[in-house]
């Protein structure tokens, strides 16, 4: 079964003048109970931050906290003394376990967008760990590219503690890619930009897929596109 979320249905937010947030799940001040979470995933964030501005330092536990940056450059900061900067291509993965703290900058003038995704951990009270990798993902073509992945047998990714895979796509017109799954897996897609067609639905810029039950999933571009495709356990007891 294929759910289509279309990008209207994201939770916009504009806490302060330097923020402008769409919440793909129940986040902060928002809650719907029946938007709480797809699977491990629990947080997507799609956020733009103005030059000169951010996060100050605030806490997190028990989570898998993912960060592609899309444009611009982001200065991170935490209590386990890593000091980094996040550019353009670049993925971070922190494991928050017992306990971590971090702020979030962008200390140039031009803005950052970047994805924020929270994942539920297989385990609880891992010591927190934190790793970046330039994927350089925004200059391939054609292909499901891992970024960040659980399954070690994946090479140049970032690892998770999840059962989970986070791919990205740079898919020309008429270009199809497809991807192979199972009833015990769910799939995720968001379009960053262009038009996609997967099987036999249309989307666009900001739409959502929330796939279960289904094998295979057939990805065109009716329009040059980019996307993020993540790979879920369906069952708990997976995670």
């Amino acid at each position: 079964m294929i759910n289509i979320v279309p990008a209207t249905d994201r939770h916009h937010a504009a806490p302060v003048a330097w923020l402008n947030s769409y919440f793909l799940f129940s986040f902060a001040d928002y809650y719907d109970p029946k938007n709480v979470q797809f699977g491990p995933l629990r947080v997507f964030n799609d956020d733009t931050v103005q030059g000169e501005s951010g996060f100050p330092q605030h806490p997190h536990s028990e989570m898998e906290i993912v960060t592609l940056v899309l444009e611009g450059e982001l200065y991170h900061e935490d209590t386990m003394g890593n000091k980094a900067t996040i550019k353009k291509g670049d993925v971070q993965r922190m494991t928050a376990g017992t306990g971590l703290a971090h702020s979030e900058q962008n200390r140039t003038d031009k803005a950052v967008q970047l994805y924020q995704l929270w994942f539920l951990s297989n385990q609880k009270g891992l010591a927190p760990s934190y790793e970046q990798k330039d994927v350089d993902f925004l200059d391939t073509k054609n292909e499901l590219v891992p970024l960040v992945s659980g399954q070690k047998v994946l090479e140049d990714v970032v690892y998770m503690n999840s059962n989970t895979t986070i791919y990205w796509c740079n898919l020309r017109e008429d270009k199809t890619v497809t991807f192979r799954t199972f009833p015990i897996r769910n799939t995720f897609i968001y379009v960053r930009e262009g038009s996609l067609y997967i099987n036999g639905i249309d989307l666009g810029p900001n739409d959502q897929v929330r796939a279960t039950d289904e094998h295979v999933l057939e990805i065109r571009a009716s329009k040059d596109a980019q996307f993020i495709l993540i790979d879920l356990p369906a069952s708990e007891a997976n995670y």
